[in-house]
């Protein structure tokens, strides 16, 4: 007997659900691939530097 059915959809929306559909966790570190090398050093004591600003905060807070 030949199969009659080829793909069906049913339940798979409720399966993903189950556990909660999740976004993707953010990129922790901003690329500084293609930024001018003259300011990349600069850059990336930049950041450093918001990084320990939202740290600070975050104790006081």
């Amino acid at each position: 007997m030949a199969k009659s059915k080829n793909h069906t959809n049913h339940n798979q929306s409720k399966k993903a659900h189950k556990n909660g559909i999740k976004i993707p966790a953010a990129g922790r570190t901003r690329s500084l691939r293609g930024v001018d090398p003259k300011f990349r050093r600069n850059a990336r004591h930049a950041l450093n530097g918001s990084n320990k600003a939202r740290r600070e905060a975050k104790m006081a807070a």
